[in-house]
């Protein structure tokens, strides 16, 4: 088999016989340097499109940051923390992603963005991502096992959200939820492993992100949202519809005024004046941002939309800048 570069002229355009997934980036790495073998586990991973990965872990950072802030205590073992949540997040999205793969196989060879991806396009068995997905839990589990027993007990909650959301699509007109719940799930798994215990800040933090979730991913959505009516799958792009630049910037301002209230309340009550101001101006520049991709919505073009989904990567690293900075002060 034969392995090319996507085609670079849409989402839509994955050229048949080369196992290239329709809505990677054109000459991303599995494709060009990965072994030929193991090209369908990693486009199976996601790995082939990098984005959702650091979804998954700014969460995570944000709330180390955060809780160094809020007790003024960095340690070396933060710098595990640190690389670990890396590693962490690079597998269990790995894992989740083959997971989501596994239960919408009967989904995904309808809708034409997703029918490429290597189990409707027959380069992986059920069976063999099965296994793949268990290689990757199982790894992440070795990270985890570094971390207190708090922390530890969180990550295997985290499960939950993670084996519920390839199925909310089919109960929920909301399933960008799910979806919120478990990418955002670090947060509280970070602060913790840092501090020890849970604590209110992190739970802002937390439901922030989900507001952030439900943002990008309503963006996300609109690329299938025809595909979507079709075959019966529900989300949030297919019920706001038109109204959807109205409730993004509802999420926007629940984003921006959550992850305020929780950089205040972290900051409280030994930070510095300093740290709190330039802390604060993490979630006021990620709401800049956020409106950025607002100017720039067009809803039935989804080479657009899938650009601006996946330019929250900087959204979502604009806080952590001011963060690190107030930590610094």
């Amino acid at each position: 088999m034969q392995d090319q570069p996507a085609a670079p002229d849409g989402p839509d355009t994955a050229q048949p016989g080369t196992g290239t997934v329709a809505d990677a980036p054109p000459d991303n790495w599995v494709d060009r340097y990965a072994p030929a073998g193991l090209r369908p586990y990693l486009r199976l991973s996601r790995a082939d499109r990098p984005i959702g990965t650091w979804l998954l872990l700014l969460p995570c950072w944000w709330g180390l940051a955060l809780a160094i802030l809020h007790d003024q205590s960095p340690r070396w073992e933060d710098l595990w923390i640190f690389a670990g949540c890396g590693i962490g997040a690079f597998l269990m999205r790995g894992a989740g992603c083959t997971w989501n793969d596994i239960t919408d196989r009967d989904i995904d060879d309808k809708v034409a963005r997703t029918r490429s991806r290597p189990i409707p396009s027959g380069q992986v068995s059920v069976r063999q991502a099965l296994a793949w997905m268990v290689l990757q839990a199982l790894l992440a589990a070795c990270i985890l096992f570094t971390f207190n027993w708090t922390a530890i007990g969180l990550g295997v909650l985290a499960l939950l959200p993670v084996t519920i959301y390839p199925f909310a699509k089919r109960f929920t007109w909301w399933p960008q939820i799910f979806l919120g719940l478990a990418f955002n799930w670090g947060a509280l798994l970070v602060w913790t492993a840092h501090i020890g215990r849970l604590e209110s800040p992190a739970v802002l933090l937390y439901v922030a992100g989900m507001a952030w979730t439900l943002f990008y991913d309503t963006i996300y959505a609109h690329q299938d949202a025809e595909d979507d009516a079709l075959i019966g799958v529900k989300s949030t792009a297919r019920l706001f519809g038109d109204r959807s630049p109205h409730w993004l910037r509802r999420f926007l301002a629940a984003t921006v005024g959550l992850m305020g209230l929780a950089v205040i309340f972290s900051a409280l009550p030994d930070a510095s004046v300093l740290a709190l101001v330039l802390a604060l101006g993490g979630p006021w520049a990620m709401g800049w941002h956020m409106a950025w991709q607002l100017r720039g919505l067009d809803l039935d073009n989804s080479s657009k939309m899938l650009q601006l989904f996946r330019a929250n990567r900087d959204t979502g690293m604009i806080p952590l800048l001011f963060f690190g900075a107030a930590l610094l002060a």
